[in-house]
């Protein structure tokens, strides 16, 4: 059970990160003079999903 739930943060972890980033890249392709504003929010937005799987993960070892 312990398995599946940290398979669950997992790929949900990847799709959020992967959607910050396909989201950033068209943002900065659209308004190249803003990518520095772009890739900041970027990273404190992926270093909070980032968090959150941490700490998802460390209850989901606990309760086993």
């Amino acid at each position: 059970m312990t398995a599946l739930g940290l398979g669950i943060i997992i790929f949900g972890v990847g799709l959020g990160i992967g959607l910050i980033g396909k989201g950033a890249m068209e943002s900065m392709s659209r308004q190249p003079e803003a990518s520095s504003k772009i890739q900041t929010a970027m990273i404190i937005a992926a270093a909070l999903i980032e968090g959150a799987a941490l700490f998802a993960i460390v209850v989901c070892a606990f309760i086993l």
